[in-house]
């Protein structure tokens, strides 16, 4: 790889200011001092910018607890997305939510560069489990669990795989529910249309977990971390799919 791109990727700053540094005399590889942007590079080599190692890392994974008013998106002329929540130095190249959350959706959302993942966690065919809380107008009885259990057919003809719900807590003077939800697939608006259908409104919905990532609970909101190495073995091994007891 050469050493501008090697740099760029690691956010070190634009090919044009890695230039500058390199100019400058300010770049090294294994002792030396770069010449040219050209040069080739490897993994293995040590690269100093201003007397500073850098390690080269190629992929990365955020998890973020996303607020609400933000977008799920990369970039926005006007609105803010949840690649401007991180941090520069955390702003590498090709970062990308896996899935989206609607703005007014909080909760989990997984931000990495790693393709490879965010396919095998989106693809319809790995039936990967998303779990939701949500705060209802409305009373959501036994009646209403059995209707997303069996799956459901939408007013536009959307056919939706069957859901598990379970009612939490029922205030009945306020005619409020909350409940948790568990789909296996990301429709849009889906669980704001499935309410929808049986008459009731989502007016809050948090989501918690996404195959065996769960929202780490000292995370606040509009905050974000590293996955550690287990959570990354696990959502890497992917074994099962299913939902962690």
């Amino acid at each position: 790889m050469r050493i501008d791109k090697y740099l760029a990727n690691m956010n070190v700053g634009s090919r044009k200011e890695v230039h500058k540094l390199i100019k400058a005399g300010l770049v090294s590889v294994n002792g030396k001092i770069v010449k040219t942007p050209k040069e080739k590079v490897k993994e293995s080599d040590v690269v100093e910018v201003n007397g500073q190692k850098i390690i080269y890392q190629q992929y990365h994974y955020f998890l973020l607890n996303k607020p609400k008013g933000v977008l799920s998106a990369t970039e926005d002329l006007h609105q803010k997305t949840v690649i401007d929540l991180l941090e520069v130095k955390d702003q590498y190249k090709d970062l990308a939510p896996v899935g989206r959350l609607d703005k007014d959706t909080t909760g989990l959302l997984l931000i990495t560069n790693d393709g490879q993942l965010n396919h095998e966690l989106l693809a319809p065919n790995k039936h990967v489990d998303k779990v939701y809380q949500a705060l209802i107008a409305g009373k959501v009885t036994v009646e209403t669990v059995t209707t997303f259990a069996s799956g459901m057919e939408l007013k536009d003809g959307t056919v939706l795989k069957p859901a598990k719900l379970e009612v939490l807590d029922v205030d009945e003077s306020k005619d409020l529910s909350k409940v948790r939800i568990t789909i296996k697939e990301g429709k849009y608006h889906q669980i704001k249309r499935m309410f929808g259908a049986v008459g009731m409104k989502v007016l809050e919905l948090d989501r918690l977990q996404m195959d065996n990532l769960q929202l780490d609970p000292q995370l606040k909101r509009g905050h974000y971390r590293e996955l550690t190495e287990e959570e990354l073995d696990r959502l890497k091994n992917n074994k099962g799919l299913g939902i962690v007891p």
